[in-house]
């Protein structure tokens, strides 16, 4: 609660100092310590004090309980011993107990709730008070049977007894002297403890009242333990949050001490120039070197205020930091009178705009360019405020409108500028009015000297405009040119309208002949198919005899029946040598039919290229021989990929067949397998005759081969390589052709090594 009071005070405080004073209190800060601790203590204490003074309550209770019970006993005897005095008195003097008991009550026995009762010398009851008329009864009747008072009697003294109806009483019996038998007086337990009821009511009260004052009085001080503990972290939330605002600031807080010559500064203003607090409070001299002695005057400022001239501060000047930069500061200070001392205190924030300096300059030198910008564009421009007030305008508008300098002041108003200005005269009305985005405008207009203007005009955002006015007079007289273009072209249109007819009548011939074209296509294409369907049944017709004749000529060539004339085994060597030539020549047949007619199938499987070429070799081997014939071969061989085996030997024999036939004794043929991408490059490479340029693309066409005496030189039916071409490109590849006259060809196989999986397996040629 102290920390919430101290906390609080200093906010009413008039300068920022009283704040340091209150906080920085040896005292407080010493019962700052101990606060924790008496906040659980004191509660406890009371407590503790609470439940002693209740024990205590109990305990004088209880014994005076047992004090009156001894006084109510003694009194007992007393009065029994009285009564019994006075009852014998009055016997001797003739008079009825009755009277004498009467006599009593007022005095010794009705106030105190005492019963008396009087038996003969029989045992019977012969008088009581309070009176109950004639009875039978004994005293044993009255007291109960187990008592011993009635049997003792005087010595017995007071007892304390229940009654036969259960009443607890103190009872004294006493012997009297004849003709009475005895006396017995009786008194309530409840009677006899009645004054102590009253004080034990009043003690409870008492003991009662005080332990809910204290109870109270402790209830308040833990609720305002408990207010003031919310109170203190309300305080350091709130100076938490001050600080943090003015750390994010970059702002600091100043307390100038004019009558001492210091000042006060918080922790926020050392953090933004980069000092570390060396005490309390700092010097007027200390202060006054950090600022820049071009931008303010302390001494000048604290005379002012000491004589009453200024009652405030609101300047901007530049701090040294640590680092030896010159911060741009802004102090706002009021003058505040304390009233604890009456010292006077400049109070205020400072706040850093080093970076709103440095943003004006760059808005500065931004504004300076965007003018040098706007006087260099070739149209006239101007700039109105929301209130139709000038902003900016360029010499452009100015030779325009040919107004003077002085008119196109910042913030002259439209009127007072057309007031001013010489208007130019518009020949022709405003046309072609358009219309863009909101709030924009575009028009052309002629003047009288000739000109065209186009004038395009917006709304700003900040509710303002802009105009830019645009010489558009070469752009208008290139419009009248591209007008009398048009009629030229208009002509010119009329022109190629009946060319087009003439065209249009050219198109149908064409469209006619192209008709013409596709029927004749589909004839030559279905003749071409009757031809390979034809070729091929020939070709099966022609393989049955030319089989017998081989298998035949073989039989006698090898003299199985006996032996023939030497002139028969020559003949027989020919037929059979014209026989597999012949065959050769049927199956090279067959299988183009079928490669043109989309019957061929491929049976792929994961083969190495290395056994294949082997196997072309052996083929070609007879010819190599006889012709000396180098072949070399260059790459790798071991690379598998997927292809019909007897395809790709058909392929590399079909090339390494040509390459040997049309290669010249001594010559060379080289076999050179490179790998790609996902494919195989072979190439077959021969020192043949070559093949004439502009026959190349010819070559590799089913029966084409090269005329003149190249086909009288050199037997074949120019299958071979078409036959290749197109098995290469049923694997998904390609089959390249590259030749010089005399220098020989080289042929390039390209075949993927998945085998062309991608592709459809077999397609028509």
């Amino acid at each position: 609660m102290s920390r919430a009071n101290a906390d609080c005070a200093p906010v009413r405080a008039d300068t920022i100092l009283g704040v340091a004073r209150s906080l920085t209190h040896p005292l407080y800060q010493r019962f700052e310590g101990f606060e924790p601790a008496l906040r659980t203590a004191i509660p406890v204490l009371v407590g503790f004090f609470l439940v002693i003074l209740g024990a205590g309550a109990i305990m004088q209770t209880s014994a005076m309980r047992d004090d009156a019970l001894v006084d109510a006993a003694a009194d007992m005897d007393l009065v029994s011993a009285l009564v019994a005095r006075e009852l014998d008195t009055a016997t001797l003097a003739g008079k009825e107990p009755a009277a004498v008991l009467a006599g009593l009550t007022a005095r010794h026995l009705a106030a105190h709730g005492r019963i008396v009762h009087v038996s003969g010398a029989d045992g019977r009851v012969i008088a009581s008070e309070p009176v109950i008329g004639q009875t039978q009864r004994s005293l044993t009747d009255f007291l109960g049977q187990t008592q011993p008072l009635t049997v003792f009697g005087d010595r017995a003294g007071v007892m304390r007894i229940a009654l036969p109806n259960g009443a607890e009483v103190f009872a004294s019996v006493r012997n009297l002297a004849a003709p009475l038998g005895q006396v017995a007086v009786l008194q309530p337990v409840s009677r006899a403890l009645s004054v102590w009821q009253i004080r034990r009511s009043g003690l409870a009260i008492l003991f009662g009242a005080a332990g809910l004052v204290l109870g109270v009085i402790t209830l308040a001080f833990m609720l305002q333990s408990k207010r003031a503990r919310a109170a203190d972290e309300d305080c350091d939330c709130v100076r938490e949050r001050i600080d943090t605002a003015l750390n994010r600031g970059h702002c600091g807080l100043w307390d100038w001490d004019l009558a001492r010559g210091r000042i006060y500064w918080s922790d926020s203003m050392y953090a933004l120039l980069g000092y570390d607090r060396a005490g309390e409070y700092m010097s007027f001299g200390e202060v006054s070197s950090f600022i820049h002695h071009e931008d303010v005057d302390l001494y000048a400022i604290a005379d002012a205020v000491s004589r009453g001239e200024a009652s405030h501060l609101d300047q901007e000047f530049r701090v040294r930091a640590i680092s030896g930069e010159w911060i741009w500061l802004k102090a706002r200070a009021e003058l505040v009178i304390d009233r604890r001392t009456r010292s006077r205190h400049l109070v205020g924030i400072v706040v850093d705009i080093s970076e709103q300096r440095r943003m004006a300059e760059r808005t500065a030198t931004a504004d300076a360019r965007l003018r040098d910008a706007v006087e260099a564009i070739s149209e006239a421009f101007v700039l109105w405020d929301a209130d139709n007030r000038l902003i900016l305008c360029n010499a452009k508008y100015q030779q325009l409108h040919q107004l003077p300098a002085e008119a196109l002041q910042s913030g002259t108003s439209y009127d007072e500028i057309m007031e001013r200005s010489a208007q130019p005269q518009i020949d022709q009305e405003p046309m072609r009015v358009q219309r863009g985005a909101a709030g924009a405008t575009s028009y052309e207009a002629r003047l009288s000297d000739g000109r065209w203007l186009q004038i395009n005009g917006r709304r700003t955002k900040d509710g303002g405009s802009v105009s830019v006015g645009t010489d558009i007079t070469k752009l208008k007289q290139q419009e009248e040119r591209l007008t009398q273009s048009e009629h030229q072209l208009l002509m010119h249109v009329t022109d190629l309208k009946a060319s087009r007819q003439k065209l249009e009548a050219q198109a149908q011939q064409l469209a006619d002949l192209a008709e013409r074209y596709l029927e004749q296509k589909a004839a030559a294409e279905s003749a071409n198919r009757a031809k390979s369907e034809f070729l091929a049944n020939m070709s099966h017709e022609l393989r049955t005899p030319l089989n017998a004749i081989i298998g035949f000529s073989e039989i006698m060539e090898n003299g199985l029946f006996g032996p023939l004339g030497e002139k028969y085994s020559d003949y027989v060597r020919d037929i059979r040598s014209s026989g597999g030539y012949l065959l050769g020549i049927i199956d090279d047949v067959l299988d183009m039919s079928r490669i043109e007619s989309g019957k061929m199938r491929l049976e792929k499987s994961e083969i190495a290229i290395g056994p294949v070429l082997d196997q072309a070799l052996l083929k070609v081997q007879p010819e190599i021989e006889r012709k000396q014939l180098i072949v070399n071969l260059e790459g790798p061989l071991d690379t598998h990929l997927e292809a019909d085996p007897r395809a790709l030997y058909q392929i590399l024999g079909n090339l390494l067949d040509n390459a040997a036939k049309f290669t010249p004794e001594g010559g060379r043929i080289a076999v050179r397998t490179r790998h790609v991408p996902g494919a195989l490059n072979i190439f077959i490479e021969d020192t043949g005759i070559g093949i004439p340029k502009e026959k190349i693309d010819r070559v590799g066409r089913p029966f084409e081969q090269v005329e003149g005496d190249l086909v009288r030189s050199y037997k074949g039916s120019g299958l071979g390589l078409a036959i290749a071409r197109s098995l290469a490109e049923l694997h998904g590849g390609s089959l390249r052709l590259r030749s010089a006259m005399g220098a020989g060809t080289i042929v390039m196989v390209h075949l993927p090594l998945d085998g062309g999986a991608e592709r459809v397996t077999a397609q028509a040629a």
